[in-house]
């Protein structure tokens, strides 16, 4: 239903355009945001980014998510920055697009237990999905968001 395709110098541009619902805006970072802090590198030297653009079978760029990983950890892999293109949701990309980053993890990092999360407490919805999928509360903050994690 969807594949992830890392973020390169032919895509950046198309995943900039891409704008979640109005009421969304404050629970989740730019596209802009997410990819300067490839170089930024706000968390550490240790840690490597992963931006990601979500297309669907049709080719259609639907969402972004970039994945925050020190592989020297067996817990610290991040999925941060995630969103489904407002004409694009209520259509299960979201979902899919969770589902093949858990994949992405575990095919390329079998050493990883766990996937986290950060989002905001107000955000119900996406706390019903990441819940539905199997993630749980850590009872850890972060940035005032209510961190989440799946153990593998």
């Amino acid at each position: 239903m969807i594949k992830l395709t890392p973020a390169t110098r032919e895509n950046w541009k198309d995943s900039l355009e891409l704008q979640v619902q109005v009421h969304q805006t404050h629970y989740v970072p730019s596209v802009a945001v997410s990819l300067a802090k490839v170089h930024i590198r706000p968390d550490g030297d240790e840690y490597e980014y992963l931006p990601f653009c979500i297309y669907n079978d049709e080719n259609n760029l639907v969402g972004f998510v970039m994945l925050t990983l020190d592989e020297t950890t067996t817990w610290s892999y991040w999925m941060n920055g995630f969103m489904i293109d407002q004409n694009y949701q209520g259509k299960g990309y979201g979902k899919a697009a969770i589902d093949s980053v858990i994949r992405y993890i575990k095919e390329n990092y079998s050493h990883s237990e766990c996937l986290n999360l950060t989002v905001c407490a107000d955000n119900i919805a996406a706390r019903k999905l990441y819940e539905k999928l199997g993630f749980t509360e850590t009872g850890d903050v972060y940035d005032d968001e209510v961190v989440y994690r799946l153990v593998f």
